[in-house]
């Protein structure tokens, strides 16, 4: 099973969390941002819906698969 960790980081004159190379919105302070990423972290572990989805990869390829929504990460925050 995957496991995300949201970093909470300095980032463009603020506060970020950061989940692999993608980072949020910038938030004031470091509290905000921890609250965010926890807010985040919560969400992305709820059960879903079985769905088809399309992505784009890195190198501009298009994908289509069936994604099972009963299949969360397991989430930690790194402050």
């Amino acid at each position: 099973m995957a496991k995300l960790t949201y970093k909470i980081v300095e980032h463009d004159g603020g506060w970020a969390y950061k989940v692999g190379a993608t980072f949020s919105e910038t938030f004031p302070t470091h509290h905000d941002a921890l609250r965010a990423a926890e807010i985040a972290s919560a969400e992305q572990q709820v059960a879903g819906a079985t769905d088809g989805i399309q992505y784009e990869d890195a190198d501009g390829k298009w994908h289509d698969e069936l994604a099972d929504g009963r299949d969360r990460p397991q989430t930690e925050i790194s402050d």
